[in-house]
């Protein structure tokens, strides 16, 4: 059984109006202090990622404070399970994250890759509730951003609402770009797109977008895309001999992209 990572409760919010409570039972545990927290959205790689429209340096003071907490995830930890009270979006400041929700069968079926830089648990806001749970696939950091507070935060300050929209907005592109590679795409179209998603993601995050390191198993691909583990071997294996990538294990080289390109046209 998966460990699961135990958060680090709430700093509690100052009085003054600009930074808004919220009330959680992690409130009950031993509090950790402000000093303890090392780095924070000013001084963050990724805060371009998450918040891309830009804030003004008094309104970014007021969202870091709001930044609740941040929570060290080892590989195979869980952030947060299916059916879970929703209280927090969490921003990865480093490593990645699958999202899984249980197939009729009993199965894990994987509905999401996420990596530094991005936000997750937009799925709770609906009903208050998460309707996946959240893995870590490697040691994984996490900045908790209570939904409540951010929202409150967010009618006063229109840059904050802008980038909140654009959050929502970019979360349910992706989920419509999933619907429509699983429903619309043959197999090798979807593992083409799958690997130039990635390393489109890779470059806007400053790495190398031809090569990296895949951080999902096959099976998690093959979930992910609606595909079994038997053909995403066969796949892998054919851009491999076909001269478009290089594989070995787990490390992708991607050499020919013009082709990968093709095959999704």
């Amino acid at each position: 059984m998966a460990h699961v990572a135990t958060p680090v409760p709430l700093v509690p919010a100052p009085a003054d109006a600009s930074a808004l409570r919220v009330t959680d039972a992690a409130s009950l545990a031993p509090v950790i202090s402000i000093r303890d927290v090392k780095k924070r959205c000013q001084t963050c790689g990724m805060r371009e990622l998450c918040l891309p429209i830009a804030l003004t340096g008094d309104e970014m003071k007021q969202f870091d404070a709001l930044v609740a907490h941040r929570t060290k995830l080892k590989k195979a930890d869980t952030l947060y399970r299916a059916g879970e009270s929703f209280h927090a979006l969490y921003a990865i400041q480093f490593g990645s994250l699958k999202t899984v929700v249980l197939a009729e069968d009993g199965r894990e079926q994987v509905i999401g890759y996420h990596m530094l830089g991005e936000i997750i648990g937009f799925d709770g806001i609906d009903n208050d509730r998460h309707h996946a749970a959240a893995i870590a696939l490697e040691d994984t950091e996490v900045c908790a951003l209570p939904f409540v507070s951010i929202a409150q935060l967010a009618r006063i300050m229109p840059a904050l609402q802008q980038n909140l929209h654009h959050m929502l907005s970019t979360e349910h592109s992706r989920a419509q770009s999933v619907m429509l590679m699983l429903g619309s795409m043959h197999a090798a179209e979807r593992l083409a797109t799958f690997l130039l998603n990635l390393a489109d993601r890779y470059r806007q995050r400053g790495y190398s977008s031809t090569e990296y390191v895949l951080r999902m198993t096959r099976e998690e691909i093959g979930s992910y895309l609606g595909l079994k583990l038997e053909t995403v071997s066969r796949l892998f294996a054919r851009f491999h001999q076909e001269g478009l990538i290089h594989v070995q294990g787990r490390s992708v080289k991607l050499l020919d992209t013009a082709a990968l390109k093709k095959i999704t046209a």
